[in-house]
């Protein structure tokens, strides 16, 4: 058979589609059952993770790592088969790395912030954090990424590179939290007497910690009110819960024992020529 003035063996062409052929195949069934039995050893290795209770921060992490290392070897072992030179190959993809890394330059800072936030643990699975102009609960610790849950449901993924390196609030790292609140009574109110009820409301909640103790005192003479400040101390989950019955019960109890919350006012002067 003659082609473009070269002669080439039919037998030749068979015999090359025969041996690279199968070898194509053989390669790609390997592809394909590699990453099924992969798969399978992700799991395992993550039900083993889970069952000897390790911390639930790392998990994600060293699955994504022993997922990633396995591919890989799958895939260099296919080329291997294939007869591919691994000298050379190496060398190519030496020069693409060199470039790809470059390109991801990024995406590398993130997989390196990603291992100092396990490092050093600021946070961990489950506590509530703010970050990046983002917060809420810390959902997964991935390679690359940190996966937030706002307390609305809605997903944040934020890159671990940011994270690790900006500044972060971590509202659940301590057991304990203090809940602040500036109450305004009106001038011609009772001062001892506002107190009293804030202090009486106060001792109705079991979740306000005793130790330490509810400070209550005048803070300010504001342009409309005498504003009180109270401090009281909760358990880091309460903290809200506590939040709200304050708001609530004090207005009301203001309101039973007649106390006023004044308002901003103004005197308007109308003057007529």
């Amino acid at each position: 058979m003659e082609l473009f003035g070269y002669t080439i063996e039919m037998e030749k062409i068979q015999e090359m589609v025969i041996t690279y052929g199968s070898k194509l195949i053989i390669g790609l069934l390997i592809l394909i059952i590699g990453l099924w039995v992969i798969g399978l050893i992700v799991k395992g290795f993550k039900k083993v993770l889970t069952a000897r209770s390790i911390d639930a921060t790392l998990v994600p992490f060293l699955v994504s790592i022993v997922s990633v290392t396995l591919k890989v070897m799958l895939v260099i072992s296919v080329i291997t088969y294939l007869g591919v030179n691994m000298t050379s190959f190496v060398a190519i993809l030496g020069a693409a790395g060199l470039a790809v890394g470059m390109a991801l330059s990024g995406t590398l800072q993130n997989f390196a912030g990603g291992v100092i936030l396990l490092i050093l643990r600021p946070f961990k699975v489950g506590d509530y954090i703010e970050a990046q102009g983002y917060s809420g609960s810390v959902q997964e610790i991935q390679i690359f990424n940190t996966i937030l849950l706002t307390p609305d449901n809605k997903k944040i993924i934020i890159p671990n590179g940011g994270l690790s390196t900006g500044a972060m609030i971590n509202y659940s790292a301590q057991e304990t939290r203090r809940v602040d609140f500036k109450f305004g009574i009106g001038y011609g109110d009772d001062i001892d007497k506002a107190k009293q009820v804030i202090a009486e409301v106060i001792s109705r909640n079991d979740k306000v910690l005793n130790d330490p103790e509810p400070f209550i005192a005048v803070i300010e003479h504001g342009d409309n009110s005498v504003n009180i400040v109270t401090r009281v101390w909760a358990n880091a989950s309460d903290y809200w819960g506590v939040y709200f019955y304050m708001m609530e019960y004090v207005k009301k109890e203001f309101d039973a024992q007649g106390i006023s919350i004044p308002f901003p006012q103004r005197d308007v002067h109308i003057i007529k020529e």
